[in-house]
């Protein structure tokens, strides 16, 4: 077993630690003691003093040498320039705490106030950084370096869970465990339906037809005051209501009737539709006035507003998103149908948002 010198790079404590391992393995083995073959390991450059016959005397003189004080300030340098890179963005947090752990051993960072402050600097100075924003919150109670790299990594998986502006998203409906889903080329065939493309409940599974890219006006969504809308990712439209009809003669304005209940018609349609409203507010349907952020996993209500006979948003003519059992046909196929209802909120008007795939920002 060949150890290196000690020539002032390693934390003289490490150094000795692995040396003292190798003694006690000596001495078991030929009955002497490894000491002077240690002291014969310490560069030269490295000037002890006399007297030194064991190894906390060796331990004690190594960290009064010049070197250690460089060694020691080099890793508070290297501690300065530290930075975490989210793993959206190609980072490894695995990595990045083990550097950290080990670059405040290395320079005798031992107080945790201290740790708290060099680890918050290495973070993105961004003011929409989630980790950025509940460092302090969270941290608060934190009493050593352990506690710390297991908060700081909670902190991470829930940020890695939030849902950006641009991910792809997936819509569970909670009671019957099948997915908000259209497809282009099908399209509302009813009499009072708007002849646009249909949406429906069908997949048990979060497949391409019911990928939606979601978007809003911040990095990240929070349920307090972020409308949002979602745009179907194979066909490229709008989910919303749409509120022209073609009664014969003409186009009069009106909200389009759903095909089994005649609830309002949801469907998708182009942004460049006149005609079209599809900006949807949420909030979670578990946790009355909920003011964090939106997750994956969280299980919401979506709402939309209604607009006049005008065009003109009504803020008072608030309908949510609802799927049930009820199905219609449109040819030789049978669907779930999704409207949007003003009744009592329930079961059916819950939704489990997952995120598929996350941006890249």
């Amino acid at each position: 077993m060949d150890f290196p010198k000690y020539d002032g790079n390693i934390h003289p404590d490490e150094w000795i630690n692995d040396i003292q391992k190798y003694d006690s393995f000596w001495k078991a083995r030929y009955g002497i003691e490894y000491f002077n073959t240690a002291v014969s390991l310490i560069d030269p450059i490295i000037k002890l003093p006399t007297g030194i016959d064991n190894y906390e005397k060796l331990r004690n003189a190594l960290k009064d040498d010049i070197s250690f004080t460089i060694f020691k300030n080099t890793n508070k340098r290297k501690l300065l320039s530290l930075k975490y890179i989210p793993e959206r963005k190609g980072g490894d947090t695995s990595k990045f705490i083990s550097t950290f752990r080990k670059l405040c051993y290395n320079g005798e960072i031992n107080d945790i106030e201290e740790q708290k402050k060099y680890l918050f600097k290495s973070l993105p100075s961004n003011h929409f950084d989630y980790i950025s924003n509940e460092f302090y919150k969270r941290m608060k109670n934190v009493n050593s370096i352990n506690e710390l790299a297991k908060e700081f990594e909670n902190i991470v998986l829930e940020e890695s869970n939030l849902i950006r502006k641009g991910s792809i998203v997936a819509l569970k409906h909670v009671a019957t465990g099948k997915y908000l889903g259209t497809f282009k080329g099908l399209d509302y065939k009813t009499e009072t339906g708007s002849g646009n493309q249909l949406v429906f409940v069908g997949s048990s599974e979060p497949d391409p037809d019911s990928w939606w890219k979601i978007q809003f006006n911040k990095e990240i969504a929070t349920y307090t005051d972020t409308p949002i809308t979602l745009q179907h990712v194979k066909s490229n439209i709008f989910i919303g209501i749409s509120y022209r009809y073609n009664n014969g003669w003409g186009y009069i304005y009106r909200h389009n009737k759903s095909p089994s209940t005649n609830h309002t018609e949801v469907c998708c349609l182009s942004k460049t539709h006149g005609y079209y409203v599809n900006d949807w507010d949420f909030k979670h349907s578990k946790l009355e006035n909920h003011q964090g952020y939106l997750k994956s996993n969280d299980i919401i209500n979506l709402s939309i507003k209604k607009c006049d006979s005008n065009g003109k948003i009504q803020d008072d003519q608030v309908e949510f998103l609802r799927s049930h059992d009820i199905q219609f046909t449109i040819g030789n196929d049978t669907f779930q149908e999704v409207v949007c209802h003003n009744e009592r909120l329930g079961g059916n008007d819950e939704w489990c948002i997952e995120l598929i795939h996350e941006v890249k920002i």
